[in-house]
């Protein structure tokens, strides 16, 4: 009888509440925004319909939510379920054709003693996948809202194995993961880590890793094979994500590829381009289809066949295009490439082809980049703003060798220099740190003996440049090397190059200059972008996506600087570095430029892509800690790294914040289950081939993990940005950064010192990139220069709520608003008149790290600044 009557007041089924009986159960209303497969693919415009019927038939979207109070024996301990429930009013909920959201709402039977929903289960019985993008439930009772980020694709349900999870935007460490989510938790990584089996499916949400075995085409021949990189002490290189095709006939170590222009390549369809960047690239990429057309191409040109005849030719390419010769040439070309996508390449007036936005560099002054100052500026705050360094011992020495590679130090001497150092002597200029130099000798010298048995001429060279008071750079002298014809243990043969302005020793020296432009050209494409920003990023998305859950906080910091890369990558080894692809097309190293970069992996640290690091390491900067970033450049007058540091001390400020709240203690750090497992993975495969510990944090402390995050972020961003998006404003103009050379520099004597003498215009285009290169490469550099117009810059978010946690989001916000004071100082210091070198003879502004915060910074386009989360161009 007494428990009868105690039964009527008993949490479950009804609740006592200041007198009042209230039902536990009650209806929770949700929403959920998505975008259906319709609305992003017209090649399934069939798809609506279809979903529809099978809506008709009861095959619909449905929900269930999972709890979190207690761990359920009947559901294996695991969260108990809800009762399903299904989204509404599909059928009659009209979708626009254009891209656009679709809002629909949902009912839940929810049970209070559940407690808060911490995920739910969806099935689509639909016959088309559809883009979940949020959940939202209001008034959940006990809590309030709670908010589900989703952002994925969902395919129909017989897609998957397992159910597919989400959680809503609350953040756990694992080993304070409520008992009901940790085996959906551990559950869900299991399957996005899949089982290493089989070709991957664009259903499929796995993410592996795999070797750089796909650039190569060994069934078509032996001129497009390409060796594995990667898993070898020859060829190291950071890991790719995993597509699981077949191997090639004639070689079991190399992954077959798929047709040239097929974009369909596999990663994890969360990582494809969403619809908006996708067709930007689309539109963009039209332009590098000339590769199709260069028989037709070559047709057009005018006296000479692939070559450009003046600088005015070259500057037609921006003011008037190529004109089409007669209706015969344009009906070649249209036989070749559908008029859908030719009209891209066809500019309005229907007659001029190929016609290029004018490239900033030339904008003011069509001239001023041949200047020696614009030469020295522009390793300061140019596209490749990476690799100057300072002089610390006279003459520059050689690290190669000297068994192997014989006697490679400078031949510079004081001689060359002195006279012009404005009365300072070489010693005297070491001690006033006012000696600095461009070095690519070392870099290339091993493989120029194969890279110039191609159709490339060139040389491995050294800049020696002055440091002025004025803050620009004076060039002293450019040294030419060449292995010696009797073999490497010789040393190397070198001349060595001084300023001059008129005549033929003038255009001599444009020519140098032009050598060290084309080396660096090439080390830019290879080392400072692909390598060093691409390529070493991609292993950290695979290992977060397999080793730190969507609840971790670690993978809430990193996620949004990984948007795009993978996809981007993808297409790289489809149609850039492969064997063939543009790259070896338009890049000096040809078909040894990936094995070039496979070998100068070797000296990768993940420690020094730190920007204070690499600018002490370089001697561009002392420590001292009077200075506000602990450091004191010796260049005063130094963009890139002006900016960087700014931008460098806001991202550290922001993780310390960040990771402070979620690690008061480096206890929890040593016994983080995931973040350990993700770490021993990026050392031991992703990086598997950079196995050295001293290369690497050894993640048990905080500032140990501050520190990772930082350079993560930091080269997913601001250092993509500052080596990417400058391309086409500077490289546009094939004269100023040229990426070929096909002759050496003429000797006296000769039929091209003849030439030189009597028409230096043609001689220099002569040497460098020729007409047919210049096309596909300025094609290629303006699709990477734009940004999309859905692009999603730093200290921005593609939602606000990407987590519940206050004081994370109020560290966020402080981190937006320090970035805007950043803007504000770029800005300040462009319009300042003592900085020579942020705008130079070509007054070019350096806006490349530039933050771009505004939320109305969608204009996309070749901007020059901005800097976007990750590397997604």
């Amino acid at each position: 009888m007494f428990q009868d009557v105690m039964g009527m007041f008993c949490v479950h089924p009804k609740t006592r509440l200041e007198g009042t009986v209230v039902e536990t159960k009650r209806k929770i209303k949700g929403t959920a925004i998505l975008m259906k497969k319709n609305v992003l693919d017209f090649d399934d415009i069939g798809a609506s319909f279809l979903d529809r019927v099978y809506e008709f038939f009861g095959k619909g979207v449905s929900i269930q939510l999972i709890g979190t109070a207690h761990a359920d024996p009947v559901n294996g301990l695991q969260g108990k379920l809800g009762k399903v429930a299904y989204l509404e009013k599909w059928m009659t909920t009209f979708t626009k054709l254009t891209a656009g959201e679709t809002s629909f709402t949902i009912a839940f039977d929810w049970d209070q003693d559940m407690g808060v929903p911490g995920a739910f289960i969806i099935r689509n019985y639909h016959h088309s996948q559809f883009y979940l993008k949020t959940v939202t439930l209001e008034d959940v009772p006990g809590h309030g809202r709670v908010h589900f980020v989703c952002n994925s694709w969902v395919y129909p349900a017989h897609r998957y194995k397992y159910n597919r999870v989400f959680f809503s935007n609350k953040t756990y460490l694992p080993c304070q993961t409520p008992e009901s989510l940790c085996q959906y938790r551990e559950e869900e990584l299991i399957n996005l880590r899949g089982n290493g089996k089989g070709q991957l499916k664009e259903w499929d949400r796995v993410y592996d890793y795999a070797y750089y075995n796909d650039l190569g085409s060994p069934d078509d021949g032996p001129k497009y094979a390409r060796p594995v990189l990667g898993g070898s002490e020859k060829y190291p290189y950071p890991r790719r994500g995993r597509t699981g095709r077949k191997p090639t006939k004639k070689d079991p170590n190399s992954e077959s590829r798929l047709p040239l222009l097929s974009l369909d390549i596999y990663v994890p369809r969360d990582e494809r381009f969403g619809h908006i960047k996708f067709s930007d690239f689309i539109a963009y990429a039209l332009k590098s289809l000339v590769q199709v057309l260069l028989p037709e191409i070559s047709s057009l040109c005018d006296k000479t066949i692939n070559e450009f005849d003046s600088f005015e030719d070259v500057l037609n390419l921006y003011e008037g295009g190529i004109k089409l010769p007669n209706g015969h040439t344009v009906s070649k070309i249209r036989d070749r490439i559908p008029w859908e996508l030719l009209k891209e390449l066809v500019r309005n007036d229907g007659e001029r082809f190929l016609k290029f936005p004018v490239p900033d560099v030339i904008k003011v002054d069509k001239s001023a980049w041949r200047t020696d100052e614009e030469f020295g500026r522009e390793m300061l705050a140019g596209v490749n703003p990476v690799i100057i360094s300072r002089l610390q011992a006279f003459p520059p020495a050689s690290n190669l060798n000297p068994k192997v590679y014989g006697n490679q130090n400078s031949a510079i001497t004081r001689e060359h220099i002195e006279g012009s150092m404005n009365g300072l002597s070489v010693d005297e200029a070491l001690k006033k740190n006012k000696l600095f130099i461009l070095d690519h000798h070392d870099a290339l010298m091993p493989y120029l003996r194969c890279i110039n048995s191609t159709t490339t001429k060139t040389y491995a060279t050294r800049t020696l440049l002055l440091l002025q008071e004025d803050g620009s750079l004076k060039p002293l002298a450019i040294e030419l090397s060449l292995p010696h014809a009797q073999g490497d243990h010789h040393g190397a043969v070198s001349k060595v190059f001084t300023p001059a302005e008129h005549g033929v020793e003038g255009t001599v020296w444009q020519l140098a200059k032009a050598y060290a432009a084309v080396n660096d050209s090439g080390y830019h494409q290879l080392i400072s972008h692909w390598l060093n920003t691409h390529a070493i990023i991609e292993p950290f998305v695979i290992a977060t996506n397999r080793q730190l859950s969507v609840l971790h906080p670690i993978h809430k910091l990193l996620h949004p600087h990984f948007r795009d890369t993978m996809n981007i990558n993808a297409l790289a080894r489809q149609i850039l570095i492969n064997a063939g692809g543009l790259l070896e097309r338009t890049v000096f190293p040809a078909q040894y430029a990936m094995e070039l970069s496979a070998v100068l992996y070797k000296d990768w640290v993940f420690t020094e892509q730190a920007l204070p690091a690499d600018l002490l390491k370089r001697g561009v900067a002392v420590p001292d800690s009077s200075c506000p970033h602990g450091l004191r450049l010796l260049i005063e007058d130094y963009p890139y790294a002006v900016d960087g540091l700014e931008i460098w001390s806001a991202i550290e400020t922001w993780v310390n914040e960040y990771c402070a709240y979620y690690y008061p203690m480096d206890d929890l750090i040593q016994g983080d289950t995931e973040l350990q497992s993700w770490w021993h993975e990026l050392q031991n495969v992703g990086h598997g081939d950079k196995k050295n510990k001293s290369w690497w944090p050894e993640m048990q402390t905080r500032a140990e993990l501050v520190q990772t995050c930082t350079i993560i972020i930091w080269v997913a961003s601001a250092l993509h940005a500052a080596v990417n998006f400058g391309q086409y404003p500077y490289a546009g103009y094939l004269p100023n950064r040229p990426t070929l050379s096909r002759r050496f520099m003429p000797e006296p004597g000769t039929a091209e010192y003849t030439e030189l003498e009597s028409n230096p215009e043609a001689a220099f285009l002569k040497t460098i990139t020729p007409q047919l290169q210049t096309l596909l490469g300025v094609s290629l550099i303006e699709i990477l220069s734009r940004h999309s117009t859905d692009e999603i810059y730093l200290g921005q978010r593609d939602t606000k709520e990407w987590t519940s946690d206050a004081e994370p989001l109020a560290a966020f916000e402080r981190f937006r608003k320090r970035l805007v004071e950043i803007e504000n100082r770029i800005t300040e210091m462009n319009n300042d008149k003592r900085w020579k070198n942020r705008f130079g003879l070509v007054n070019v502004p350096y806006s490349l790290l530039y933050p771009n915060t505004s939320d109305y910074s969608r204009e996309g386009g070749l901007t020059g600044k901005g800097i976007p989360n990750s590397i997604s161009i």
